[in-house]
Parts: C-alpha cells; structure tokens; sequence
C-alpha cells in the first residue's frame, strides 16, 4: 500500500466506522483513481455471498472517497454527501471483492469545481464498478453533492 493509500485508509476507518466491520482496505488512492477492497468472510450473507448492503457500501465509498481526494487535490474545502445513489448487480459476488472509480471526463470536474466556486454548492455524478475474481459484478451510480463553507455545518471532530 502506497502513502497515500494508508492515508486515505486510516481517515476512512477515523471517520467513516462502517468502514471497520466491512473490512474495507485501501488498495489505490489518487485524484485519477480509487480501488477498496473488502473480504468475504466480513459481508456474507445466508447464501454465501456477499451481502448487497455490503457491496453498495463499498461501491458508495470508492465513488465518495474519489471526490474527497480531487477537492483536497485542487486546495477546496467542501463538506460532501451523497444525494442519490443506483445500484446494479450483475451476478452474486462469491468473494472477496473490490470497487473502483474513476472520473473520465475532465470538463465534468471543471464544471463541477466552477458551479461549486459560484454558487456554494454542485453536484457530480461519479460511477464505480464492483470486480471479483477480476471480473465485473455490478455497478454503481451516485450523485454527489458538494458545500462550500457558506452551506457546510461545522464537522464536531475538527477543531
């Protein structure tokens, strides 16, 4: 795991506690990609494989963990949520898993980071997709939302 990697870990596990039980791991952290990976055992369900609240967790974190390190990679401090999410499964994930995100179009951001430079406040559509065995599984999309500080209600763990 690089540094950044091990970063971004380390915040998701701090702040984010679902994280945790889900053993969700950092395999790559940048603005250009994110990649968690969580085990089996740890999402299972009555069937043997793993749960969907489970996938979608992690999907939704991939996509959310993206946009967190592209607004600390350009200096913007933004508060970010998730507005709506879509979840789609192509096959039943029979292991250990991962979800990957990537934004693929730059004129996306530019107009994401100038709309939340005017107005306060965007939103970006960001989709992960789910592998197993190295091969796709599902998909997820969902709509983000991000508040300058004229929106943002102060975080009680930041000083």
């Amino acid at each position: 795991m690089d540094g950044s990697a091990a970063v971004l870990e380390r915040y998701l596990r701090e702040r984010i506690a679902l994280t945790v039980p889900l053993g969700v791991r950092v395999a790559e952290a940048s603005p250009e990609c994110v990649r968690l990976s969580a085990p089996l055992a740890a999402n299972i369900n009555h069937s043997g494989t793993v749960f969907g609240g489970s996938a979608a967790a992690v999907a939704t974190l991939a996509a959310w963990s993206l946009l967190h390190l592209r607004l600390a990679a350009a200096g913007i401090s933004a508060r970010t949520v998730i507005q709506r999410s879509q979840m789609e499964y192509d096959r039943p994930v029979t292991g250990d898993f991962e979800a990957h995100c990537r934004l693929t179009d730059p004129l996306i951001w530019e107009r994401f980071t100038g709309m939340l430079a005017r107005r306060g406040r965007a939103r970006l559509s960001l989709q992960a997709t789910l592998y197993c065995a190295g091969q796709s599984v599902g998909r997820f999309e969902g709509e983000f939302v991000a508040l300058g500080a004229a929106y943002a209600t102060p975080d009680p763990a930041e000083p």
